[in-house]
């Protein structure tokens, strides 16, 4: 019965809800630019080898329910596909097939299931992997058991190692877990305990877990004209989310409706995810770097809120700080701290062009925060070693919040500058700067020259910021039931 029940569901589904076009938006990069994008991997291989890539492993949440899917940014990058369980092996020189075909490129993807397909959403599977993604090798990750491969020929085998924890689906024979299983056997990949003879094997194989990784930095470190479009919409897309709360936050506001103002923001724009967990910290939770909890129920008259929010906009994310006085108006004390992050921030984007290390920034901004708090008070001397700003001030965006990359400034790259200052309760200092934390972050392009500032629609000084705090804001009268004991 459970069998019949099942064929009747797959002709129903496959000749009724699968034959219905995908409702999608018209702005996500073409298989064209993935498809150039493995031709410049393939550029960079060493001669004689072989580069293998895995999906993304499907993360549990809780019981029976799974984590929103995310696939591995080099995956995506490489073939646009977003779907979990397959495998990509992109080949230096041209290789044979049984029936004669000359390939240089080949992916197994998770096959057509329909009745999977009705719980958990449409699938590609081999054909529409073709179709769609302009792969002419494209089979049903199956297939990938039996496809018979010398790897012992190639001079390399490039792949990132494994970090053992991949789920095995019991019910699915050729899911992530046994696709690496496969391929571990196909290279005779050394296991804990393994003989002398199976160490000889791979050594023969020259697996090569280490090469790919500066290859991969070298390309997506610098953006493509598309890449950088979309860029350039993650990051409006987080300046308005800024822009808004500027003009809707005030005391008596949690940490969580500030998030949420962000996120509702992001999503009307068609922004799939954040590109990393929301930071909202008011007062003092604004000295945890990443404060993720967001769950003070109160904010302040007197308190500044720190907010580190990125939109991913199809595949690529922003990375955006302000700090904002939740009463709309810097006390003194608040404006000299943030003032002189400030003025750290700007002083390394005045040096900021290519060939300069992403290192020298932080320098910069590590220098005139030092003078700033030692003529403060809060530190004694400019050379004195302390806690309040204890981190570096770039990194890389793309497909990463901390994307892949080569740490001198290049043309078209696409980099943040985010010094900050944080004096949590109970420090070496006047009480008067206690729970006082001030981050700026902003994304930049790299021009010919110089740098673009991607981030200005969010305003930047304290002037600009309480101008913008007086505007109105159309959730001024929005206004939710009170939650109680009734209800």
């Amino acid at each position: 019965m459970k069998k019949t029940l099942a064929l009747l569901l797959s002709l129903a589904m496959t000749a009724t809800v699968f034959a219905q076009n995908e409702d999608l938006p018209a702005d996500f990069l073409k298989s064209s630019f993935h498809k150039e994008r493995r031709a410049k991997l393939r550029e960079k291989l060493p001669a004689n080898s072989v580069a293998v890539f895995f999906a993304n492993p499907v993360r549990n949440r809780a019981n029976d329910v799974e984590y929103v899917y995310h696939q591995d940014p080099d995956f995506f990058y490489l073939t646009g596909y977003k779907e979990p369980h397959a495998v990509l092996l992109v080949f230096k020189d041209k290789q044979t097939a049984a029936n004669g075909a000359q390939y240089d490129e080949i992916i197994f993807v998770q096959p057509r299931n329909p009745i999977h397909e009705m719980w958990t959403g449409r699938r590609l599977g081999d054909v529409k992997t073709r179709e769609q993604l302009g792969f002419d090798q494209a089979f049903n990750n199956p297939e990938f058991e039996k496809y018979n491969l010398d790897f012992t020929k190639f001079a390399k085998v490039l792949f990132f190692d494994f970090q053992n924890d991949v789920r095995d689906e019991k019910d699915d024979t050729s899911d992530l877990y046994d696709l690496i299983a496969q391929f571990k056997k196909k290279t005779n990949y050394p296991t804990p305990g393994a003989s002398l003879t199976v160490s000889r094997e791979a050594q023969k194989n020259n697996l090569d877990k280490d090469a790919l990784a500066p290859i991969m930095d070298e390309l997506r470190g610098t953006k493509t004209k598309e890449e950088i479009d979309l860029l350039r919409k993650a990051v409006m897309v987080s300046c308005v989310g800024q822009v808004e709360v500027m003009k809707a936050i005030k005391p008596g506001m949690s940490e969580r409706e500030v998030q949420g103002i962000h996120e509702f923001v992001f999503k009307k724009y068609q922004a799939e995810e954040l590109g990393y967990p929301s930071i909202v910290g008011g007062g003092h939770n604004g000295c945890i770097l990443h404060y993720i909890d967001n769950y003070k129920p109160s904010l302040t008259t007197k308190e500044l809120i720190l907010m580190d929010l990125g939109a991913e906009y199809h595949g690529y994310t922003a990375d955006i700080t302000r700090t904002i006085p939740v009463n709309g108006k810097f006390s003194p004390e608040q404006k000299q701290i943030y003032d002189l992050v400030l003025k750290a921030q700007e002083e390394a984007m005045k040096i900021a062009k290519p060939g300069v290390p992403m290192g020298q920034l932080t320098v910069v901004c590590r220098d005139i925060i030092n003078k700033g708090l030692a003529d403060l008070g809060v530190i004694k001397s400019p050379t004195d070693k302390h806690l309040y700003f204890p981190h570096g001030v770039s990194h890389h965006i793309g497909l990463d919040v901390h994307d892949r990359g080569v740490y001198v400034l290049a043309e078209n790259s696409v980099f943040t500058i985010e010094p900050g200052i944080y004096i949590p309760d109970n420090s070496a200092c006047d009480k008067k700067w206690w729970g006082i934390a001030v981050r700026i972050e902003d994304d930049y392009l790299v021009t010919k020259t110089g740098i673009e500032h991607l981030s200005s629609y969010a305003p930047r000084t304290t002037d600009d910021i309480e101008a913008m705090m007086k505007q109105p804001s159309p959730l001024d009268d929005f206004v939710l039931p009170t939650l109680n004991k009734t209800n």
